[in-house]
């Protein structure tokens, strides 16, 4: 047993590594640079977790995903690994201690944000540190071709200043050629391995139905289907709409957005991981981190912006290697939809402008101040004080990101933290002259050890629990500690963040870059165009698929456009699904295909038998 197999047994219990996994952990352990192209539920974060843990020194993870770091920090301290996560929304002690700890040994992994190691205090303290690997994860969003394109992850490559001789490891699930271009040369990698899976799903049939009444049709199917699935939505407003059709039809479904608390967020993936609730309506939120084996079907109720939006979402059926189906039901209404949203995204300048003054305005963010700073951002009740369109405002935000004049992370929960800022004699000397806050601070320093060093996420729940108070109680108490100078607090939050990259400019001193209207918008209409072609177009899905992404594949025989050709041209069977697009009763096809109902149920039992269509309540669908 190899080095590397014993710390995959020792730590998550595998005795053996998927395929590929394998060569991506000896290139990175051997110092290599290295370029990972792998699917969604490819096992990519085992990829540089097992390297982190055998190379000497501390692994910095890139990531711009809030939510998967956290996630994954989560996972690697359950199995006894050392690992903290700089995040919008902690304070600048807070940062200050993690990055000590992981100047002087006390950490295994260390995962930030593109924009916060580019701060001058992350910067000085990772020239001190003891760093054995360099992470990118999520490496397409350096390319301006890339999904979710970030601007601030051209600049990782000045970390590699510092530390010229540490190895990169660049990761992504979704890549074409010339987002693999973009990667290697932004991150300057050095003689690098390129490693690339197939991005071929043999078990994931795409199944793309145009439809005059997606609603019926996604309805009939879910009613008719028994197995676990995920309802793909591109905005809250749908999101709610869908569970209240599946709801009001007695359709066991949760739901998922970046609107919910995270006590919510748990509860609904719990129940939908113990099949409590058998189908997930979610927003883009929701995949990041989730492994649900046994999902059979991913459906699309709206058209994704992109190509590698709809494979990664797609990607999360099937991760038993077991039939599972990609269905994406539209209407011919979707396709100008999808390209009014896209240009939505980007409003006039001028939005973009009041955005930024109104933002610093209601936070208060004095010119020439802010930098660095994070603050919660109630932005309903900002677009209500200074009579902003909401949607208009959202993507305002979106624009100044991109920009790199502010972070904005949408709905984020952030648990209470804090860390004790005497000594046990001063904390004793306050206890006898505040009597009533002794149960608290006695059961904090019980509860836990080192909350005297560095900062701990406390269980308020338990707490109350054991105490014996409300929740409103136990705030009142820790911000009175606060003002005495006895904590470090940082109350829990949901609301969104923004975070100043710079400092708060003046008006005229905002220089919006050209490149961020015409090339970005041009782009994400080549996109959400490249989207509906692949709706429209006659042929194989897969073939379509895997071309984008710059591979080959033969058709693949089980997507609808490839049962489909299999018919032949003048079939009855094949005009039964173009007539199909609208749900119809064995009657009204027999009278369209001019057979008798007896004829007509002969030709749809076939059809039935393989899962192309379905019948429910008296009429036959697609499927």
């Amino acid at each position: 047993m190899s080095k590397s197999e014993a710390v995959l047994k020792q730590f998550w219990g595998f005795d053996h590594f998927r395929p590929n996994q394998k060569a991506i952990v000896e290139d990175a352990i051997a110092g290599r640079d290295v370029l990972t192209l792998l699917p969604t539920g490819g096992g990519k974060s085992i990829c540089f977790q097992v390297p982190g843990l055998i190379r000497e020194g501390i692994t910095i993870v890139v990531s711009p995903l809030i939510a998967l770091m956290q996630d994954q920090v989560d996972n690697l301290n359950k199995r006894g690994i050392r690992a903290k996560a700089i995040t919008s929304g902690m304070s600048y002690k807070e940062i200050d201690y993690i990055l000590d700890n992981a100047r002087f040994g006390g950490l295994d992994f260390l995962y930030t944000s593109p924009e916060r190691c580019q701060s001058d205090l992350f910067i000085e303290r990772f020239k001190l540190m003891p760093v054995g690997l360099l992470v990118v994860d999520e490496a397409h969003c350096i390319s301006e071709w890339g999904h979710d394109f970030r601007p601030s992850f051209m600049h990782i490559k000045n970390l590699r200043v510092h530390k010229p001789h540490v190895p990169l490891l660049a990761l992504t699930a979704t890549a074409t050629e010339r987002v693999k271009k973009d990667i290697i040369h932004h991150l300057e990698l050095k003689k690098v391995q390129v490693h690339e899976a197939s991005f071929v799903r043999e078990n994931l049939h795409y199944q793309v139905r145009k439809t005059s009444n997606k609603i019926e049709s996604i309805l009939a199917h879910c009613k008719h289907s028994t197995d676990v699935g995920i309802v793909y939505c591109q905005t809250r407003r749908s999101v709610k709409e869908m569970v209240k059709l599946l709801m009001s039809n007695r359709i066991s479904c949760g739901v998922y957005h970046g609107g919910l608390t995270k006590s919510e967020r748990e509860r609904m993936l719990n129940d939908w991981m113990s099949e409590k609730r058998r189908i997930m309506v979610a927003t883009n939120a929701f995949g990041m981190g989730i492994d649900k084996p046994n999902v059979r079907f991913v459906l699309h109720y709206e058209i994704p912006s992109s190509l590698e939006a709809y494979f990664q979402e797609a990607g999360r059926g099937g991760r038993d290697g077991e039939m599972a189906k990609a269905l994406l039901f539209f209407e011919d209404k979707d396709t100008e939809n999808l390209r009014n949203s896209t240009l939505k995204k980007f409003p006039a300048k001028t939005d973009v402008l009041n955005t930024y003054r109104a933002i610093s305005n209601f936070l208060k963010i004095a010119i020439g101040s802010g930098k660095d700073e994070t603050y919660p951002l109630d932005l309903k009740k900002m677009c209500q004080v200074y009579k902003l369109d909401y949607e208009t405002t959202f993507h305002s935000l979106k624009i100044l990101e991109l920009n790199e004049n502010l972070l904005f992370s949408e709905g984020t929960f952030h648990p209470t933290k804090l860390k004790f800022l005497v000594t046990n004699r001063e904390l004793y000397n306050f206890q006898i002259q505040y009597e009533s806050t002794h149960p608290l601070s006695t059961l904090l320093t019980r509860s836990y050890p080192g909350i005297f060093e560095y900062f701990h996420v406390i269980h308020e729940d338990e707490i109350c629990k054991r105490l014996k108070i409300n929740s409103e109680r136990l705030t009142h108490q820790l911000e009175f500690m606060q003002q005495h100078g006895i904590i470090d607090l940082n109350l829990r939050s949901s609301l969104p963040t923004v975070t100043y990259i710079t400092e708060r400019l003046p008006d005229s001193h905002i220089y919006l870059k050209p490149s961020i209207y015409k090339e970005r918008r041009d782009i994400a209409i080549q996109k959400a165009d490249g989207m509906i072609q692949f709706c429209q177009k006659n042929e194989c899905r897969t073939q379509q698929v895997i071309a984008y992404f710059g591979q080959a594949s033969d058709p693949c025989g089980t997507c609808d456009v490839c049962q489909k050709n299999a018919l032949p041209l003048d079939s009855i069977p094949r005009k039964i699904l173009a007539l199909l697009e609208k749900p119809m009763s064995l009657k009204e096809l027999s009278v369209e295909i001019k057979l008798t109902e007896k004829e007509t149920e002969e030709l749809l039992r076939e059809l039935l038998k393989n899962e192309i269509i379905i019948w429910m309540e008296g009429k036959f669908y697609l499927n």
